[in-house]
């Protein structure tokens, strides 16, 4: 599931800073990438000498709403961060956007970073792959009863005299908060390696659940492995056509998402948990979709039921093990692969969910302030979650 696209339309800018390109009127324009770096990918694309920061993001006919950052908006801090990303003070960024009441107010782009280019999601993939079920349902192939149901139920080409014992156990909800219950030792893992790519369909999941260790009590607990994977097999196995033909046209073409690639697993389906690439600008329309309880301009695409569970904890992690956590970062939960938190700033808390992705990209959604902050990146260390509580939430409240 591959697609390329990138816009002739270029935002105007002008006045420079002692590094960076602030836009204005008058600016020249941000960096795109060049059609044989879009055929290249994200490793190809050099660095950029100078960020480019807008605080009046230019429409570009991609069904990104813009704005502007009101006089009530602390401006002055976003750019102040953006220029010390730009330096590195906090770690590899490649893009900042926030979007703020459904409009995008700000977007800045460092190192590799480009408006036109996909930029690689890793785990935030998972979150995609939650929102194809949640629109399978609003389309009525599946209710939301059906969430409780074994998920072996939906695999009607399974031979379930060879399931591992318990696996009838494993519910859609279970696959979805990452407690499949699967356990599977190192060599099983290396041996299904080996003959990934003669496992095409559900011949996947019958591989995986003959060989697991009898699932049970015991074993249906959170562990961040491939669940996605059995849920993109259940969407496969319930939609008409095929899971990549729906995921196409009932969600990225209803997002206006055309620049993107989206690989192929070895079982001939679209990857669930990672190696997709989208732009910054379409992950803010994920985001927004998610924001706005399922509706994308004025249609309920998921239901609103569904997207509550999604970005509700659903079970609590623990704060030991924080991915761009901070002293101001607490009570990690986990939903529908929307990971939870509090942000702390003064004596106020702000409750977050995120999609993340290793490498630091990231999907935030910040309910009472009616913000979506994407950030994209490249290198695993970073304190992102920290920043918002610390820098971005400041300068909007």
């Amino acid at each position: 599931m591959t697609k390329y696209t990138f816009a002739t339309h270029f935002i105007a800018a002008a006045i420079l800073g002692s590094v960076s390109c602030i836009a204005t009127a008058n600016c020249t324009k941000p960096a795109e990438a060049t059609a044989a770096e879009l055929q290249g990918g994200y490793r190809d694309v050099s660095e950029l000498s100078q960020a480019f920061i807008d605080i009046s993001p230019e429409r570009r006919d991609d069904g990104v709403n813009v704005g502007t950052l009101n006089t009530k908006i602390r401006k002055d801090m976003l750019v102040k961060l953006a220029k010390e990303i730009e330096n590195n003070t906090h770690g590899h960024f490649d893009s900042l956007l926030i979007a703020h009441k459904g409009q995008l107010v700000f977007e800045s782009y460092f190192s590799r970073g480009r408006i036109n280019l996909p930029h690689y999601q890793a785990s935030a993939t998972k979150v995609y792959t939650g929102l194809a079920l949640g629109r399978a349902i609003q389309l009525g192939y599946l209710s939301m009863a059906d969430l409780d149901k074994p998920l072996v139920s939906f695999l009607k080409d399974l031979d379930h005299s060879k399931l591992t014992r318990g696996s009838d156990k494993i519910t859609l909800n279970m696959a979805l908060t990452m407690r499949s219950g699967i356990r599977l030792n190192d060599s099983q893992k290396e041996a299904l390696e080996k003959i990934s790519k003669q496992l095409k369909g559900q011949r996947h999941a019958q591989a995986l659940l003959e060989r697991s260790a009898p699932i049970g009590a015991d074993s249906l607990t959170f562990k961040y492995q491939d669940d996605p994977m059995l849920v993109m097999h259940v969407i496969d196995a319930v939609v008409p056509g095929s899971a990549e033909a729906f995921i196409k046209k009932e969600l990225l073409d209803k997002l206006d998402i055309n620049a993107y690639h989206w690989q192929t697993a070895d079982n001939g389906l679209p990857e669930a948990g990672w190696r997709v690439n989208m732009t910054s600008r379409d992950m803010v329309k994920w985001g927004t979709l998610a924001q706005n309880k399922g509706v994308w301009q004025g249609e309920q695409l998921i239901p609103k039921e569904y997207i509550a569970r999604a970005v509700s904890p659903q079970l609590y992690t623990g704060d030991d093990d924080m991915f761009g956590g901070g002293k101001d970062v607490s009570k990690q939960g986990y939903g529908y692969y929307w990971w939870n938190a509090e942000l702390k700033n003064g004596d106020r808390q702000f409750y977050s969910a995120s999609a993340q992705g290793g490498g630091g990209q990231y999907i935030i959604l910040i309910e009472e302030l009616d913000l979506v902050v994407v950030v994209t990146a490249s290198r695993r260390e970073n304190s992102t979650l920290q920043l918002m509580a610390e820098r971005v939430i400041p300068a909007f409240i």
